[in-house]
């Protein structure tokens, strides 16, 4: 099935910050006493925002539909988090309008000819020699949510 994505909206700049609990979690070489109980309330927080928006005006959200990504661990109902302040690279994920369908491939050179190719064996490299295609981003962040 060929992804299909609806875009969710853009990154909201004036959205109110809401950290998260994040305690520090830290490996010992050795042992050298008793640690203070008091280390898991340190009051460390995680803000998502800060984490995956590197550039908010530049961000957007789609939402995927599809199987043609699932290698690269892209799966359906996942939410992209998306950049287009980046320039887009070969090994990239990109989200790109091809001929007037909005897809997301990785981005590979294959020779000398750039092609948008699918995380699934059963579809086929796009080859872009010809093609009319924009970049509208490359994939920051996949957001999978677990059915529970």
């Amino acid at each position: 099935m060929i992804p299909q994505l609806e875009i969710l909206g853009r990154f909201d700049e004036g959205a109110a910050l809401m950290p998260l609990p994040y305690p520090l979690a830290l490996g010992r070489a050795g042992l050298s006493g008793f640690p203070s109980p008091a280390q898991d309330y340190e009051g460390r927080t995680l803000d998502l925002n800060e984490r995956f928006i590197k550039k908010p005006a530049a961000t957007f959200f789609l939402s995927v539909t599809g199987d043609s990504m699932i290698r690269l661990g892209i799966h359906e109902g996942d939410t992209l988090v998306v950049d287009r302040s980046i320039d887009p690279r070969p090994g990239h994920i990109l989200v790109a309008l091809v001929d007037g369908e909005i897809t997301v491939k990785r981005y590979e050179l294959r020779g000398d000819v750039p092609c948008l190719c699918s995380g699934n064996p059963r579809y086929a490299p796009i080859p872009l020699e010809n093609l009319d295609c924009q970049v509208w981003g490359v994939v920051r962040s996949v957001i999978h949510e677990y059915m529970v």
